[in-house]
């Protein structure tokens, strides 16, 4: 099973971009792509939390478990 970032579908849901997104929550833009390209390893749970009050989702909302093929 592998976990797969929703991150570009809640900010369009929300009509945010990645710089806005970004700058609201206190990270680099690199780091938010990388984030979003699911090129991480892991998440600082107070991360998460700061994009989930910004985009005023919940993190189930941002990640899906999805089982391999």
């Amino acid at each position: 099973m592998q976990i797969v970032v929703r991150l570009d579908v809640m900010l369009a849901l929300r009509k945010k971009t990645s710089r806005d997104l970004a700058a609201e929550i206190g990270i680099s833009e690199q780091n938010l792509s990388l984030l979003k390209s699911g090129k991480v390893k892991g998440v600082r749970f107070e991360t998460l939390a700061r994009i989930c009050a910004a985009l005023d989702c919940q993190p189930g909302d941002l990640l899906e478990a999805v089982p391999d093929a």
